[in-house]
């Protein structure tokens, strides 16, 4: 399906900049046609006004073998420099009188150029002979007819080398363009990639969480109506499963619904000061007793009178999180340590607890919904997976990071950084 969207993607993409391209292409080169051809016809004027009003030329044989009479003008100055250009005279029926040229050209050539003139029957015009392109103006005058050549080779081939660079830039341009397009697509796509394969696990984590709760609810029912004649008091160990088990998937949805409300109102919440050490200190009061009770050591060094912008009671639930996690996954005789300081202008809370620790390539993915690193552990203590999911939400909301390094079979350390 992701593929699909990215070839779609390239495939709108490449062909808004193709018709870009091309049409920036053709008026560039509309643009530069005209610009020749203008420069064509300035050049093709001067060089007609100086053969009309020239200092003389010699004359070139006839066809027959005669010289062509000589023509005769009044001074003009000399043509321009760089045009190869020449002035043929014929008569009224369009035969070969006179030539005047600055080159050698034979006889043969000068009638060609004739025919090539007379045979578009146009005063001017454009033809090719002997791999050079001709550009040519006819005049009528007394004695017949003139007609002034003018070489445009150069100017030709700048137009066909324009044709060929647009093609070739143009065609590599269109090849970098797809694998950049490509790239960027892949990068694009991949966090929507992501967050639908995200989804997609979360639905299925969901399921089979509520799975084995329903079918504990649905065994234990069926129990009761077996015995549908006994008495509540006899029955009372079913309906006590069936009670602790929707107290789980009560504690279950809320967890969910807690998650998709801070997601949604991110924008809506009420920040406020408030003295985070004082915060932070009454989570770890309520929850001596249960460390105590584990058999766990807990140290605690909490600098006084640090304060933070944000929800007190969100920033105890990250805290009351952190030292949950710690406790259920210490080992009797373990030890927990939290501190709370001023770092720089942020403030970091750390959570480290002796225990198995967590693989390297599970450190990265402990904060999303449902994942454990310990599946059984994590069953036998209750959990769902959402308590890191939460806490990261919680911090996120706070401009802030949450983190955790370990190393196993020694400590797990949770870091939280606010500002």
């Amino acid at each position: 399906m992701f593929r699909k969207l990215r070839n779609r993607f390239l495939i709108v993409n490449l062909v808004i900049i193709t018709f870009i391209m091309l049409l920036a292409f053709a008026s560039i080169y509309t643009i530069t046609y005209q610009n020749v051809r203008k420069g064509i016809d300035m050049e093709l004027h001067r060089v007609t006004d100086f053969y009309h009003n020239p200092d003389g030329n010699k004359g070139v044989p006839r066809p027959g073998g005669s010289p062509l009479p000589q023509q005769s003008y009044d001074t003009a100055g000399p043509p321009p420099e760089r045009s190869v250009s020449f002035l043929l005279q014929a008569d009224d029926q369009w035969n070969l009188v006179a030539a005047n040229s600055r080159f050698d050209m034979d006889t043969d050539f000068y009638t060609l150029a004739l025919q090539k003139a007379v045979s578009s029957k146009s005063d001017n015009g454009q033809f090719h002979l002997e791999g050079n392109t001709w550009a040519y103006l006819v005049q009528k005058n007394g004695t017949g007819n003139s007609v002034v050549y003018l070489d445009i080779t150069a100017q030709m081939d700048i137009l066909t080398n324009l044709i060929y660079t647009f093609s070739v830039v143009g065609f590599i341009m269109l090849i970098v363009i797809f694998f950049t397009s490509r790239f960027f697509a892949n990068r694009s796509i991949a966090p929507v990639k992501e967050a639908f394969n995200k989804q997609k696990q979360f639905i299925a984590d969901a399921s089979h969480e509520l799975k084995t709760p329903l079918a504990v609810i649905n065994t234990n029912a069926d129990v009761l109506l077996a015995n549908s004649d006994d008495t509540i008091h006899n029955q009372v160990k079913w309906l006590h499963h069936i009670k602790s088990e929707t107290e789980r998937m009560k504690t279950l949805t809320n967890d969910l619904l807690y998650l998709t409300e801070m997601e949604d109102s991110r924008a809506g919440l009420l920040f406020a000061n408030f003295n985070i050490s004082e915060a932070v200190e009454g989570v770890i009061l309520t929850m001596e007793a249960v460390v105590y009770e584990k058999d766990i050591s807990l140290t605690y060094g909490i600098e006084p009178d640090l304060s933070l912008r944000g929800s007190c009671e969100q920033i105890k639930q990250v805290v009351m999180i952190l030292l949950d996690n710690a406790i259920k996954y210490t080992k009797p005789k373990g030890s927990i340590a939290l501190t709370l300081q001023k770092r720089h202008s942020d403030i970091l809370l750390t959570v480290t607890n002796t225990g198995e620790g967590i693989p390297s390539d599970h450190l990265g993915r402990i904060f999303d919904r449902f994942y454990r690193a310990n599946q059984s552990r994590s069953r036998k203590s209750g959990g769902y997976g959402l308590g890191l999911a939460i806490a990261k939400s919680i911090v996120e909301q706070h401009k802030g990071k949450i983190y955790a390094k370990s190393v196993l079979n020694e400590t797990t350390s949770f870091y939280v950084q606010l500002s």
